[in-house]
């Protein structure tokens, strides 16, 4: 037997003496450590695997206290476990690949036939009855620069931007977005490149049915014979349409109704519509802003914009630029125009058929730029482009009905509409006469400029970038939106996962559920319920609004090409 050197003997004395465990030691330490994990994930997937959540949150809670890489590892193991059995699994996972920088962003791009896009845009002249939408198609669908003849404009980034462009606007931007991906089993979304506003827009006035719903329905039938489809069965599809949402929701099949039943359809209930006003009593289609007059192609475009707007001499109190509706009687429209009449810190543009400055993107912003407040009661639906036109020019706006921006916008707007706008209820002004004047007049300097700051901070979420360049830092109106459906997508997936379904929730109330705050999922009686508690029909719209709303939209977009 041989002896241990006396080297060998100093060298594990010194060792003990320095505090230092042998190497074998060392190993089975790790052993142990090793078998300790081991026996958590063994006691994890053999035992907890077949016990109720609350069992199994217990271990999680234990863990989070004293071990936080064992719940965080744990976690995971759960999403791997859980994501079994569903084709969006490697969607979910690029989550989690903090190294990459398109993690949980990609986008997939349906390659659509010619004749749901771009085939329309060649025989643009067919369009629209009173415009030549040719000239706003152009330049990727921002149309002819503006000339800067009153010095209301900065230097670039300015066009005379049709208010219904924002298919063309978006899908161009789309190609610029930087995630886009060949493999759609990784896409947190899918978009879908159908111009459904100038779709609809050729066939609204003098066609039947048949050939208003014809391209929707053959856009669905493509769809659903896609492998895309399937996974979610269209639930993490989204499209975009540059119109109002009445203009897609024809109630029957009775040749006078209006419209088309584009958002009526099995197949697209299901899919996500962005359009310039949703419903507020159906939950698949939601808000984004009117295209203005700016496309910036970079950051310093807008910051040289806001500081302008900040600088600005604003010498009157209010404004107002439109026209009355005389044929609607709970129109207020008629009773502002009189008030700012009556006003000597008011100004007014009369919009009417013939000349008018109220046709001019010049005239206007001179207008909204010289004032503090910018009145937008409804237009002949809830919502008017105007509205972001004037907060484009750093003006608060004054809203008359939740609908006309509150419920709409709610991606791009702060839920505390009181940061950046004056509420005053239409029937303020219809039956008591409430002096806007004088309601405006109280409120404090120091409010003001708290609330136009607001307002300039929000500019860059409420214009479409240039979609031939890309901004550095700031989030436009597409960005936005298309991070928005991506979040709605992906809660959706793991509410598929954990087995979270919603059995409560009524579809007419939609408009109270875009309120709520992270976490709620229940709603109860609002201030607003007044403003949307018109009688409905079986398909949850109001009846006596959408078509209408619709018609008179069409009237006023004749009278503006006058």
């Amino acid at each position: 037997m041989r002896r241990r050197s006396s080297t060998s003997r100093h060298q594990e004395e010194m060792e003990k003496a320095n505090g230092k465990p042998p190497p074998m030691r060392l190993c089975l330490l790790a052993t142990l450590s090793a078998m300790f994990w081991i026996m958590i994930f063994y006691f994890h997937f053999a035992v907890l695997s077949g016990k109720p959540d609350a069992d199994q949150s217990v271990l999680y809670s234990s863990s989070s206290n004293h071990h936080p890489e064992a719940y965080e590892m744990l976690k995971l193991a759960k999403m791997d476990q859980g994501l079994k059995g569903f084709p969006f699994t490697r969607a979910l996972r690029t989550i989690e690949n903090k190294s990459d920088p398109c993690g949980g962003r990609y986008i997939y791009v349906h390659d659509l036939p010619s004749r749901f896009n771009t085939d329309m845009l060649t025989d643009c002249r067919k369009l629209s009855l009173w415009t030549n939408m040719c000239k706003f198609t152009s330049n990727v669908g921002m149309g002819p620069p503006l000339e800067d003849a009153d010095g209301v404009f900065s230097n670039t980034g300015w066009y005379a931007t049709n208010q219904f462009a924002v298919d063309v606007i978006f899908n161009n931007r789309m190609k610029q977005y930087d995630c886009l991906t060949k493999d759609s089993s990784i896409a947190a979304a899918v978009f879908v490149p159908f111009y459904a506003g100038f779709d609809i827009a050729r066939y609204l006035w003098g066609y039947n049915i048949s050939v208003r719903d014809a391209a929707s329905l053959e856009l669905v039938d493509w769809l659903m014979k896609r492998p895309e489809w399937s996974v979610m069965g269209g639930r993490d599809h989204f499209l975009v349409a540059g119109r109002i949402t009445w203009d897609f929701r024809r109630l029957t099949d009775n040749e006078t109704n209006w419209g088309n039943k584009l958002l009526f359809l099995p197949a697209t209930r299901n899919m996500s519509m962005l359009v310039v006003e949703a419903s507020p009593w159906n939950a698949n289609d939601f808000g984004i802003p009117y295209p203005t007059y700016f496309h910036p192609a970079k950051d310093a475009d807008v910051f040289i914009w806001q500081d302008r707007m900040r600088k600005l001499k604003r010498k009157y109190l209010f404004s107002f630029a439109g026209a009355p509706r005389p044929d609607n009687p709970e129109s207020i429209r008629g009773q502002i125009i009189d008030q700012c009449r009556n006003s000597k810190i008011c100004k007014l543009l009369e919009c009417d058929l013939g000349e008018s400055k109220c046709h001019s993107p010049s005239s206007i912003m001179k207008m909204f730029q010289s004032s503090l407040f910018c009145l937008q009661p409804q237009g002949d639906s809830y919502t008017r482009r105007s509205a972001f036109d004037s907060m484009l020019a750093g003006c608060i706006p004054v809203f008359f009905h939740p609908g006309s921006a509150y419920i709409q916008y709610i991606w791009h707007l702060p839920r505390n509409y009181s940061t950046y706008s004056v509420f005053i209820p239409e029937d303020d002004i219809r039956k008591r006469n409430v002096s806007i004047e004088e309601r405006l007049k109280q409120i404090s300097p120091d409010i003001i400029k708290q609330m136009r700051e607001t307002v300039i901070g929000l500019i860059p979420k409420l214009i479409y970038a240039d979609p031939r360049s890309k901004m550095e830092t700031l989030k436009d109106a597409f960005d936005v939106s298309v991070q928005a459906v991506i979040d709605r997508v992906t809660k959706l997936r793991k509410d598929m996962i954990e087995g979270r379904e919603d059995k409560e929730f009524i579809e007419e109330n939609s408009w109270k559920y875009a309120l709520l705050e992270g976490g709620q999922r229940t709603v109860g009686a609002h201030e607003w319920d007044p403003f949307f508690s018109k009688l409905k029909d079986t398909n949850g719209d109001s009846a006596s609004s959408s078509a209408e709303a619709a018609k008179n939209s069409w009237k006023n977009e004749q009278r503006s090409q006058a």
